[in-house]
């Protein structure tokens, strides 16, 4: 059974090399600073044994585990180096302690989080048992001490759980043929077992059925080392799939079949590539079948490569006239770019879907195929001389910061992405908060990265102003959201100065029968003001007149 003891040593190892930095602590000469500590750290252990009546195991756990706490203490304490361990048990006699305080940061909770979790008006273990007597039954069963925070963390609900109760489950869980440390190590990974109610045919039920296929039936337990730390994080990488899939009780063979995945990479190698894959906006069952069907795909690196779009999409068969729309419509893209903005290369396109559906189901070769064989393409020299130029600019590394913000996007390394950098105002922040904003309203991915290309200053807009001027573009002319994609410019001009009085006046001299003819939008909007004054002298003599007494005057 795993030592606690061992946890514990290996945690004062790690922290005592910290005690000199405590913020009281400091006030002491360096010297006297581990004295303080086990001087204090024994003192409090003795109190809450022998005047708390506290079991001597729980109550050194707590002693020994919350050095913030105990460094509160030590500070309100005068320091002599003769004097120090009697005056510091003196003070624990007048000076009663809030023990859930130090209970919670002795499992591990955040020194700083620890206000926030403590009952109300209530100090003492004999006044709210249930915290203690449920962290002494997973304790008594294996359950590291200081690693119980976790469970406190995700689910509170179980240190409300009675003793006897948790003994009955943590029973029912060594039934499936488990030992005591995976048991430990598989509660951490889904604490939700320790709080579910019922018995058979529950959730619970089917998740150890899973793991139970996985660990002995396909021997996974095999490969994993004998503690509760190493279960934990075995456990924690197949809960990545579980929060993806869902499925408890369907995936034990699936995970099983898959093993080497849990053996031969980290949780974190197995995250990141989840991430990469889901921003491919597809669903997170497929990102989950994706990755367990394909397990090369964690060992590439799929982030640092460079690669040529154009090249990848005839690589994939991706037809002759797509090729061609690509070509012809999305020069954007084109180009080199790295393999990291892959999918919003793909979303830029319009084509994110179609790749994955190319890629899945066991073809994920063709991707991986592509990575190792294809040569890196000849880079754009246009491209190449501007990144010249901002080098020697006077602000380099703001310029790089927007311009790999925009490779981000999806837009290639190309003449035309130095173009459209070349009209963008703010920081990288900014321009990014603008383009959020845009998708928020409603606006495509794909066609806001053209409408990009067709007027880049849209994203020099405020974020309030952009909304104002969709709502009225939407609601106030009655228009489709799509005219944008025609008109994006429409987003560049004043709503209160230009696009609302523009607009009445040709809603007025309509109601008017001045005139019969319904002007575009960009019509209206993006004529000069001689031209706008001279089309309405045109409709009729008099209009300019009123234009300017009753629509124009208000403006100014």
């Amino acid at each position: 059974m795993f030592s606690n003891f061992s946890l514990f040593a290996s945690f004062l190892c790690r922290h005592l090399s910290t005690a000199t930095n405590l913020p009281n602590l400091s006030k002491l000469p360096v010297k006297h600073r581990k004295l303080a500590i086990r001087e204090a750290q024994k003192a409090l252990v003795d109190y809450l044994h022998g005047t708390r009546s506290l079991p001597f195991a729980y109550a050194e756990y707590i002693g020994r585990n919350s050095l913030l706490s105990l460094d509160n203490l030590i500070s309100k304490v005068e320091f002599s180096p003769s004097s120090f361990p009697k005056s510091f048990k003196k003070f624990l006699r007048y000076h009663p302690i809030n023990e859930f305080e130090f209970f919670f940061e002795s499992i591990g909770i955040d020194y700083n989080d620890v206000p926030g979790l403590l009952p109300v008006k209530k100090f003492f273990f004999s006044e709210d048992k249930s915290l203690l007597d449920a962290a002494s039954a997973l304790s008594d069963f294996g359950f590291p001490w200081k690693m119980l925070g976790m469970l406190y963390r995700e689910r509170s609900s179980i240190f409300r759980r009675s003793a006897l109760e948790l003994k009955s489950k943590l029973g029912e869980f060594i039934k499936y043929g488990f030992s005591y440390i995976q048991v430990a190590g598989i509660c951490f990974a889904f604490p939700h077992v320790l709080s579910e109610q019922g018995q058979a045919g529950t959730e619970t039920d089917a998740l150890f059925t899973d793991l139970k296929t996985v660990f002995l039936d396909f021997g996974l337990a095999g490969s994993v080392e004998l503690n509760v730390d190493a279960w934990y994080g075995l456990c924690r990488k197949i809960r990545v799939f579980y929060d993806l899939y869902g499925g408890k009780g369907k995936m034990g063979e699936l995970l099983g079949r898959n093993k080497n995945i849990f053996i031969e990479h980290s949780e974190e190698e197995i995250i990141q590539k989840v991430v990469y894959f889901r921003r491919f906006s597809v669903n997170k069952e497929e990102v989950a079948l994706l990755l367990l069907q394909g397990s090369e795909l964690l060992k590439h690196d799929l982030e640092t490569p460079v690669i040529s779009v154009f090249q990848l999409l005839e690589h994939l068969d991706l037809g002759s006239e797509d090729l061609k729309d690509v070509s012809e419509n999305y020069p954007h893209v084109l180009g080199m770019n790295k393999m990291v903005n892959l999918p919003d290369v793909l979303r830029a396109l319009n084509l994110h879907e179609w790749f994955f559906n190319k890629i899945k189901d066991g073809n994920h070769q063709l991707l991986l195929n592509y990575i190792t064989s294809y040569p890196i393409g000849d880079p754009d020299k246009e491209y190449l001389d501007g990144l010249e130029s901002i080098r020697v600019s006077r602000t380099p590394a703001h310029t790089f910061s927007k311009l790999d913000y925009l490779h981000g996007l999806g837009f290639g390394q190309n003449a035309m992405t130095l173009k459209i950098l070349s009209y963008m105002h703010g920081s990288r922040s900014k321009i990014q908060e603008r383009f959020d904003c845009m998708l928020s309203l409603g606006i495509e991915f794909s066609k806001l990265c053209r409408m990009i290309t067709i007027s880049p200053k849209i994203l020099n807009q405020n974020p309030k102003a952009l909304q104002r001027k969709v709502n009225y573009l939407v609601q106030g002319m009655g228009t489709s959201l799509e005219y944008l994609s025609i008109f994006p410019a429409y987003l560049n001009f004043d709503l209160e100065k230009r696009i609302k009085p523009r607009y009445r006046f040709h809603l007025w001299m309509i109601e008017k029968g001045l005139s019969t003819r319904d002007y575009s939008i960009s019509s209206l909007i993006a004529s000069s003001e001689k031209l706008f004054v001279n089309r309405a002298f045109k409709i009729h003599p008099a209009a300019p007149k009123h234009w300017f007494e009753q629509f124009a005057r208000k403006v100014s």
